[in-house]
């Protein structure tokens, strides 16, 4: 006669937690420095304000490279929402919905 099985102990699960609304974000070469050369990060949906704040707390002075000192979107900073261009909408205050794709694009000069 052979012995009973005993079955194999299983770890309990975590608790999965709640996911938070979120949209990615996709830096160009020139912030990379900042970023840890990171070419994109997922924050919290919101406001193009509010994303830049978030940006901002992960990457201090990340914002000094996107807004003025008044707050502003800095003259050479493009940012596109699912392809639009922020500054023929409601710049800053644009709402950016969760799943959507931001880009930051610096305009390229020279000669």
């Amino acid at each position: 006669m052979s012995a009973p099985s005993t079955p194999e102990p299983t770890m309990p699960t975590a608790p999965t937690a709640p996911t938070t609304p979120s949209v990615l974000v996709h830096l160009p070469a020139e912030l990379r420095a900042r970023t840890g050369e990171q070419a994109s990060i997922t924050v919290a949906s919101g406001d193009v304000r509010a994303i830049i704040a978030a940006l901002d707390q992960v990457f201090p002075g990340l914002r000094f490279n996107l807004c003025a000192e008044t707050g502003e979107l800095r003259p050479f900073v493009n940012i596109f929402v699912d392809g639009r261009n922020i500054r023929f909408a409601s710049t800053l205050d644009t709402t950016v919905a969760p799943g959507s794709v931001m880009h930051i694009i610096h305009s390229v000069a020279g000669g």
